[in-house]
């Protein structure tokens, strides 16, 4: 018998025993896009053909009444014996009951889980850190933030406002250069022990940012499995870190007269009448330096505070703090400015309040000024809700909370009297109704 010419149609309707010869013979007819040649040994193996001309092997099976079709591959690529062992193998794994396509699909998944897995065991502490920072920016406040960056900066920086000298590196700093996955109890113990020698308190804080760090982490999806949510919760670190001395500083009334003075002269006028509001309203020390002058009220002397507890607060805008406020400059919306920060306000006074305090020979932090304005009302038979309401602190009795209704004008009756007796005790002579700037120091001798 006469082997066909090579441009002999074949007929695609039978099947028949694949031979290189076939394939290359076959083609796909004028009316369509693609037609398939049946293979009689390899029963599911198929070569399509397109109307452009290209050729692979296909398989074909029916399953739940569908057809499903995998390509196995070009006609180049594979031996017709290999199709038919591929084509052989895919219907065993119908026959069992598996669609092909879906196992390759999973098994593509897989692939792609692992490369991901990959990727992410090799993220330094570093990278997600940043990633962690941009996310929750938004639902912290300036001091929160600032203390992410300043407890993880590396360091080396020119400062500002000190000429050749140069940042030190956070605390956190030697972790974030390390992998994520790397992090474990033994490694945060040593690193613990390391910063605790030089500076407890910022070790302590370090590692309460750092746990809600892991745990955020911890619950990321692209993170999961590669992070240890409880690697900085362990006894033993909190006790290498040290324990966190309780505090206890406050001014006493005979110390009031000291305080004022030297604080008075601090130079920069925003951070002197800062101070001085901290001390006069009981406030939060951010609570007070977020303050945004659309949150004064001067004709109705109030003022609306971003609170810890409820989203805000109003207290009364009493005398003194009004005069303080209305002597300061207005460069931007924050009350308390600063031109040299960042964000436009006040944000470590700190460093000012510690001198005073030491040439006026006292021992007293930011929220100490907070303890002290409590402290102080225990002489004025002041109410105890009153004091706790002005002061944003949450109500510890069912009838404080669901009954007691203090109207702002009720508070400022209150709050008014404490202003004025913390002024009398300190020597500070002051008219409500006198002209800014008429204000004197009086000698109680």
């Amino acid at each position: 018998m006469a082997r066909p010419r090579r441009d002999t149609p074949l007929d695609l309707s039978q099947a028949i025993d694949l031979t290189a010869g076939a394939i290359e013979r076959l083609t796909c007819p004028p009316d369509k896009n693609q037609a398939f040649l049946r293979d009689i040994k390899a029963p599911g193996l198929r070569v399509r053909v397109t109307a452009a001309g290209a050729k692979s092997y296909v398989f074909e099976a029916k399953l739940n009444r569908q057809t499903i079709r995998r390509t196995i591959g070009d006609v180049r690529a594979w031996s017709i014996d290999g199709a038919r062992n591929e084509a052989n193998r895919l219907r065993v794994t119908l026959d069992n009951g598996n669609d092909p396509r879906e196992l390759d699909r999973q098994e593509e998944a897989d692939k792609e889980a692992a490369r991901f897995d990959e990727a992410a065991k090799s993220l330094t502490v570093g990278e997600v850190w940043q990633s962690y920072l941009e996310e929750r920016r938004p639902y912290w406040g300036a001091k929160n933030y600032h203390d992410h960056i300043t407890m993880a900066q590396a360091g080396g920086e020119p400062r500002k406002r000190m000429p050749g000298v140069k940042t030190k590196p956070g605390p956190l700093a030697p972790l974030m250069t390390m992998r994520l996955v790397d992090l474990c109890p033994a490694i945060l113990e040593a690193w613990a022990a390391r910063e605790a020698k030089t500076r407890a308190a910022s070790t302590r804080l370090a590692l309460r940012l750092l746990k809600a760090f892991l745990r955020w982490a911890a619950a990321t999806p692209e993170l999961k499995g590669n992070v240890n949510a409880d690697a900085a919760s362990g006894r033993k670190l909190r006790e290498v870190a040290g324990k966190e001395k309780v505090k206890s500083d406050y001014l006493q009334r005979e110390q009031l007269a000291a305080w004022f003075a030297h604080n008075r002269l601090i130079q920069n006028p925003v951070i002197a009448a800062y101070l001085q509001c901290l001390l006069l309203t009981g406030a939060r020390r951010e609570e007070l330096a977020a303050l945004k002058w659309e949150e004064v009220n001067f004709q109705w002397r109030g003022i609306t505070l971003k609170d810890k507890v409820e989203e805000s607060r109003a207290i009364p805008l009493t005398p003194y703090v009004a005069h303080l406020l209305q002597s300061l400059p207005r460069r931007n919306e924050w009350v308390f400015s600063s031109p040299g920060s960042e964000s436009g306000r006040l944000i470590e006074p700190s460093k000012a309040h510690r001198q005073a305090c030491h040439a006026a020979g006292l021992t007293l932090t930011l929220h100490g000024l907070r303890r002290s304005f409590k402290s102080l009302t225990e002489w004025l038979e002041v109410p105890v809700g009153v004091v706790a309401q002005i002061m944003g602190h949450k109500p510890s009795a069912t009838a404080e909370k669901h009954y007691t209704i203090r109207p702002l004008d009720l508070l400022r009756v209150h709050h008014e009297k404490i202003e004025a007796w913390i002024l009398e005790q300190a020597g500070i002579e002051f008219d409500p109704h006198a002209q800014a700037g008429k204000l004197r120091v009086v000698n109680n001798d």
